[in-house]
């Protein structure tokens, strides 16, 4: 082994560096942390060697910041007029260099046999710690057949992994960076590559995959529309790259839309890992799929801390956007379901179960309650919500099956309001009559009901609004009840390093554009702060990336029937989450039977059928309270979707 004194640097000189070290042709790994110059390197020796004459290549391995060709791949370049022209790439499908450096390594070894003659320059990534370095240090080595490398480190600065480089059998030379060179910030790195990743996609058109037949390899994740907008994928073909594209959405399960280059053909493979286009519109590498999606230490303004409650099993909550819900009373105890809409200080009920657990500044603020049917675990709460709301001047309103509002004329009835005066709680009743809401309003304590007239109701919406919409699905249970989705507007994200690229300051104006773009007036102007006005259609195409709105369903008591089944799956079809009753185990099927519930099983079977992303189990029978995992392990059997809290004992 010949190797320089490591206290020794060479200058960051293209012109000296090949005199001394490239008169031969060499295949050489340019070493060093991020910011340090080895992509300036490479392209000054590149321009050096090819003005003698020499042919050169560079292979781009740094995934995450690549100095040409497409992020998320290893690239295979010719330098050719001044510049790296892309000749071949190898799909990674991730930025991330260290957890994913076997796929790697393996690029790099199959692209540097297609080098050809010449020198071969090596643009490692900036990862010089660890393990995780040192591995893929001797890995490139080896696999590029390096005989020299040429290590970028400040004379202040210890040489990174000194002591593997001078285990290697290849000459290591140290080389000072240039006084300019930097490291960039995550912001830039990412604005960087996705200008390569647009570029790379400017021209494609969106093509139909179906996913039957297709087989998916890398970290693919759950069948999820939220799970899949935006990866990067890669179609296959006996191990190497045919096709490198984005997913724009995944339809109804059975298809995925994927922009692919011009001229590029879907195969029978597809890659995916962890590269994904977030709502901000930038190539990064995605979060884990639904992590910490679901928790049971809420904020207090959905479920406060309530250690002296009896014990009704854990509360599961879930924040989808800026909606959090949480199950108010465990899945043991009464069915309430708290959805707390955080910008706007407003709560939605889904049932009236007891509700003394809430405080009641948030009755204060609930605007509407969503009630199955009046079963008494199901409306008991009403008390609570009347006492609660006394002075308060806003309305209320309650939606639930036919009878609804005699049941609330019954309760209010049932109370003596002989002095609040003009204080009383004020409610509005809809009850969904087939397409039709029957309404009328009570004021606790000033007489008998008044009819508000009817309302349409087409598709079961109840309330409709710019931000969100409520439907409902008549399920049966003995007795009519309603199962209802909560359905957020599509949510629509500003990419910010368009409007940089534009020099257009964020302001009131966006709010503008993200109102006429849900309204669906693409052909109206909107006033940019330069002074020019530009279409929405135009604006929404470049400025702004559209992702839909997580659905939240929540459905309990009813029965297992084909009707309730189909009905319910095409409510809840494609839904974030699905809070649904899991009443008994299969061994007291029997019980569900006599009492119009479902079992575990059908509850896990109903939430594989609507292909939801998380299936929350409530409403369980206290008879299993002491011992829950029973019930966990026989819906998770049926439904892989199911979130499973942490049970006494520390399993889940």
């Amino acid at each position: 082994m010949t190797h320089t004194d490591p206290t020794k640097f060479l200058p960051c000189q293209p012109s000296k560096l090949c005199e001394r070290l490239l008169s031969v042709n060499r295949r050489v790994l340019l070493w060093g942390p991020s910011g340090s110059g080895k992509t300036t390197l490479a392209a000054g020796l590149a321009a050096e060697l090819t003005q003698r004459g020499r042919a050169v290549a560079c292979l781009a391995a740094d995934p995450g910041s690549p100095a040409f060709g497409v992020p998320g791949a290893v690239c295979l370049g010719r330098w050719e007029g001044g510049a790296w022209s892309l000749r071949a790439l190898e799909a990674l499908c991730t930025l991330d260099a260290a957890r994913f450096r076997l796929p790697l390594v393996g690029a790099v070894e199959r692209l540097a046999r297609e080098a050809g003659a010449g020198t071969l320059l090596v643009d490692a990534p900036g990862l010089v710690r660890g393990v995780a370095g040192a591995e893929l240090l001797e890995a490139l080595v080896r696999a590029a057949g390096i005989d020299l490398v040429l290590v970028l480190a400040r004379t202040d600065q210890p040489s990174p992994l000194a002591a593997e480089l001078a285990a290697l059998a290849v000459r290591t030379v140290r080389v000072q960076p240039l006084g300019q060179a930097h490291a960039p910030g995550p912001a830039a790195r990412a604005r960087a590559r996705t200008r390569l990743w647009d570029l790379h996609l400017a021209l494609g058109e969106p093509c139909m995959v179906p996913l039957a037949g297709l087989t998916l390899v890398g970290t693919p994740p759950r069948l999820a529309p939220e799970a899949w907008q935006g990866k990067q994928v890669a179609f296959l073909e006996q191990g190497l790259t045919r096709a490198l594209g984005e997913v724009l959405g995944l339809d109804d399960g059975t298809g995925l839309r994927v922009l692919l280059p011009p001229g590029a053909v879907p195969t029978a493979t597809l890659l995916v890992r962890d590269a994904c286009r977030g709502s901000d519109g930038l190539l990064n590498t995605s979060k884990p799929f639904a992590a910490e999606t679901v928790h049971y230490c809420p904020p207090r303004d959905v479920l406060p801390d309530d250690l002296a409650a009896p014990p009704t099993g854990p509360r599961p909550v879930v924040q989808v956007g800026t909606v959090v819900a949480g199950l108010v009373n465990g899945v043991f105890g009464d069915p309430l379901l708290h959805l707390r809409l955080r910008h706007q200080r407003r709560s939605l009920l889904f049932d009236l179960g007891e509700g003394s657990r809430l405080a009641a500044r948030i009755a204060h603020q609930v605007s509407d309650c969503f009630i199955t049917h009046a079963h008494a675990d199901h409306i008991g709460g009403l008390l609570w919500l009347l006492r609660a709301r006394i002075g308060e001047a806003g309305v209320c309103r309650l939606y639930g099956p036919p009878g609804l509002a005699g049941h609330v004329q019954g309760v209010i009835d049932g109370i003596l309001w002989d002095r609040i005066a003009d204080r009383g709680p004020v409610f509005e009743v809809a009850e969904l009559h087939g397409a039709v809401l029957h309404r009328y309003r009570r004021q606790a304590g000033r007489g008998a009901p008044v009819p508000l007239g009817e309302q349409a109701a087409a598709e079961g919406v109840l309330l409709a609004e710019p931000g969100f919409r409520v439907r409902a699905a008549l399920l049966d249970h003995g007795t009519p009840v309603l199962a209802f989705a909560f359905e957020p507007a599509a949510q629509i994200n500003v990419r910010k390093e368009r409007l940089s690229e534009r020099g257009l300051a964020p302001g009131p104006w966006l709010t503008g554009l993200k109102q006429r773009i849900l309204a669906g007036d693409f052909a109206a102007e909107v006033l940019l702060p330069d002074g020019r006005r530009q279409r929405v259609a135009a604006l929404a195409a470049d400025l702004t990336l559209t992702a839909p709105g997580g659905r939240l369903v929540y459905a309990t008591d009813f029965a297992d029937t084909p009707e309730n089944r189909r009905r319910l799956t095409a409510l809840a079809v494609g839904a974030h989450t699905l809070f649904c009753e899991s009443s008994f185990l299969l061994r007291d099927r029997a019980q569900a039977e006599r009492t119009g519930h479902l079992t575990t099983r059908a509850c896990g079977e109903i939430a594989t059928a609507a292909r939801v992303r998380d299936l929350i189990p409530f409403h369980l029978s206290r008879r299993y309270q002491e011992e829950p995992r029973e019930v966990y392990e026989e819906i998770a059997a049926a439904c892989a979707q199911t979130v499973i809290p942490r049970l006494p004992g520390g399993s889940r």
